[in-house]
């Protein structure tokens, strides 16, 4: 196995259990808003702070990886699109049976919501969680050579 492959393969078992908790998270947002609780409540329940913890935790743990950085942004470009299907999944509901929820306030075309919602709410989720996830990883390892 080649080194990119084998990258993306790592980068795909990161991903997975991500993904997986990202795919409840916004159906639990999405029944909690429709449910009436305020927004202040329901704030802290979103991909942005998942992707966040998720970076933290990611620069703990890669720090002994021949590519850390690489392979913690290959897992977030990978994490984040998928993620953000949900939302997207979310705003599709929210049109079609115009429920009202944040998720169809501002996108009214197929094409639009999928450019915002999956494609620059990628960004805003790889971006921030990048940098944190490499200021964690440098951290570590900073901490890991001196204790050497």
């Amino acid at each position: 196995m080649n080194k990119k492959s084998g990258m993306l393969y790592k980068a795909l078992r990161l991903a997975k259990i991500p993904i997986i908790l990202a795919f409840c998270v916004t159906p639990i947002r999405f029944l909690l808003e429709l449910a009436g609780l305020p927004e202040i409540l329901i704030f802290p329940i979103g991909l942005l702070w998942l992707t966040l913890a998720f970076a933290v935790y990611w620069g703990m743990t890669l720090v002994r990886e021949d590519q850390p950085f690489q392979l913690l942004l290959v897992s977030l470009i990978i994490y984040s699109p998928v993620s953000r299907l949900t939302v997207f999944a979310a705003w599709w509901i929210d049109k079609r049976w115009q429920i009202g929820t944040h998720y169809g306030l501002y996108f009214d075309q197929w094409a639009e919501a999928l450019l915002n919602q999956v494609v620059y709410g990628s960004l805003v989720q790889i971006i921030p969680g990048f940098i944190l996830g490499a200021l964690v990883l440098a951290i570590v390892k900073r901490r890991k050579s001196s204790e050497d």
